[in-house]
């Protein structure tokens, strides 16, 4: 009896001297917490690749195919699409068109001026369709080297994708040179993605290029 009552004030002494504002699960609470966090951002961060990949392949997809109606699809419904020749974004001088204006003038033989040449600095002037084949897709870039954020191709020409997109996702496929001038008849071609209530859409279509 007597050993049963010097335990109980043993076991009272010990518990006076503990802080009564801290919770005994304060710190595994705390530790889920971050683990629970944490877990969270790696999810979000997946589903965000893995809907950047999805966007990415079926607007490729639509221009190897020349579905520009489902290419239109993704034209962001407020800001429209920007097409910029070269890695650096000219908002003055680069075309942007509207989600209505691309698919009003898309299919036909209206000319419009996208940029300058490198080199000559001579106005580029084709149709919506013709630009489309001939620059914005000149080569197979379904069949490139994908990444999200981050830049493969590195040129010669200022590139300021972050600047003007500060916002904004990126993906790049990018296409590798062959033979001796590997390293300078690369190209890849960038997409820029907004989300917007939800779905990721274009904000721009960039070409990337070794230039003179």
């Amino acid at each position: 009896m007597k050993k049963a009552v010097l335990l109980l004030s043993f076991l009272a002494a010990v518990s006076c001297k503990k802080n009564p504002e801290k919770f005994v699960n304060d710190r595994p609470e705390s530790t889920k917490s971050s683990q629970t966090q944490t877990v969270q951002e790696k999810s979000e961060a997946i589903d965000k690749e893995t809907a950047l990949k999805a966007a990415n392949e079926a607007v490729l997809q639509a221009l190897h195919d020349k579905n520009y109606k489902r290419f239109s699809e993704f034209i962001h419904p407020e800001k429209g699409v920007r097409f910029s020749m070269y890695a650096f974004v000219n908002p003055k001088g680069d075309k942007l068109f509207s989600k209505s204006d691309f698919i009003k003038n898309q299919p036909t033989r209206t000319i419009f001026t996208w940029g300058a040449l490198d080199g000559s600095g001579d106005p580029y002037k084709s149709t919506i369709t013709d630009y489309l084949i001939k620059w914005a897709y000149s080569k197979d870039f379904a069949t490139g080297q994908v990444s999200i954020n981050e830049f493969q191709g590195r040129g010669n020409s200022l590139n300021n994708l972050k600047e003007i997109y500060p916002k904004a996702d990126f993906t790049e496929n990018f296409v590798k040179g062959t033979g001796e001038s590997a390293e300078l008849d690369w190209k890849c071609l960038r997409l820029v993605f907004e989300n917007f209530q939800g779905k990721y859409y274009l904000v721009g279509v960039i070409n990337d290029q070794w230039t003179i």
